[in-house]
């Protein structure tokens, strides 16, 4: 069965650089195509040879660390999911070297219905040192460094990442179908306790929508764009914006880089595991209370919530100095030890 198709495609553009990305795209916080962005790459002139000549491009810098990677039978169709009764999911995790998952994926090419075979995330400096030298970002500074995607047809189901994300398509065509932050409750987010891989998932399927079961799922899908992704292809997904992606191809190679412009770490999922502990079950006259006081110290732009006291008696209502950090650390720690 073929997936279904958003109406809206999410805007291209060409000949994009390091500061037409920096000055345009990037304070847009929309997704972007980025048509050829890195066509010029060796890895990507190798896999339009051939997957082998890729192959032998990749393996040229794999130091044989130990990468982690996932196989689901035949039966799965490439979707790694959740098993039936949510209990675990349906593959299973595996290790080997970057060579043996091309050497696997390789011999995979030409079978009528092989297994899903996929290596997510793996950082380069771990396994393959050098290759972002040799193939380097056009937009981001070495500190940012890309993770690979090696696999064959598979599908990745709609999830978010907690940075923004510029994934590069290497080898294989790509789709990917976004969703953005403000879906969140039309996707029926999946368990946060266990997850197929990472941050939640969404339940709703994007391949074979379900509406008796997830019927706000067609206000999401109203909302989704699409993408199609060729080989030299970029895409740039904003900050927390769900995406379903799809590998089209036998020989799919991707390179994203994730990295986060708040100026320094934070924990806003643990923020909202505690307020799900908190104040989500309070009597809904005390939500409401709470509701107003997210509203005014955390969400509010305009008007800082300090804005009225002397600059330096506003402490955690003002800027968040480093002591300031601390203190607020200090009165967390106390709230959550009881």
């Amino acid at each position: 069965m073929s997936t279904p198709v958003p109406e809206r495609r999410i805007a291209e553009h060409s000949n994009v650089d390091a500061a037409m990305f920096r000055e345009h795209i990037l304070p847009a916080a929309r997704p972007a195509v980025l048509r050829g962005l890195v066509a010029h790459w060796p890895a990507v002139q190798a896999g339009l040879k051939s997957s082998e000549a890729l192959a032998d491009h990749i393996r040229g810098f794999d130091n044989g660390a130990p990468v982690r990677f996932t196989e689901g039978a035949p039966s799965i169709q490439g979707r790694f999911f959740y098993n039936e009764d949510l209990s675990g999911v349906n593959f299973e995790q595996r290790e080997g070297t970057v060579g043996s998952v091309l050497d696997r994926l390789l011999t995979l090419q030409d079978e009528a219905a092989p297994p899903a075979v996929a290596m997510q995330s793996t950082p380069e400096p771990q396994a393959l040192p050098g290759f972002a030298r040799a193939n380097p970002s056009p937009l981001l500074g070495e500190d940012v460094f890309p993770r690979l995607w090696i696999g064959n047809a598979a599908t990745v189901h709609t999830h978010h990442d907690l940075n923004d994300n510029i994934a590069c398509a290497v080898a294989g065509r790509r789709r990917f179908i976004l969703f953005p932050p403000d879906q969140t409750r039309n996707l029926y987010i999946g368990p946060f306790e266990r997850t197929p891989a990472g941050p939640p998932v969404s339940m709703a399927s994007v391949v074979e929508p379900d509406l008796d079961r997830h019927p706000r799922f067609t206000e999401a899908w109203a909302a989704a764009e699409v993408a199609d992704l060729e080989p030299g292809d970029a895409l740039f997904i904003p900050y927390m914006w769900w995406h379903h992606v799809q590998s089209l191809d036998r020989f799919s190679v991707l390179v994203n880089y994730w990295w986060n412009e708040a100026e320094a770490p934070t924990a806003p999922m643990g923020a909202l595991i505690h307020a799900m502990l908190a104040v989500r079950d309070l009597p809904p006259s005390q939500r409401e209370a709470w509701r107003a006081m997210f509203e005014a110290f955390v969400f509010a732009a305009d008007d800082p919530p300090g804005a009225h006291l002397p600059e330096d008696r506003r402490g955690v209502q003002g800027r968040l100095s480093p002591a300031a950090v601390a203190q607020m650390r200090q009165i967390l720690a106390r709230t959550l030890a009881g």
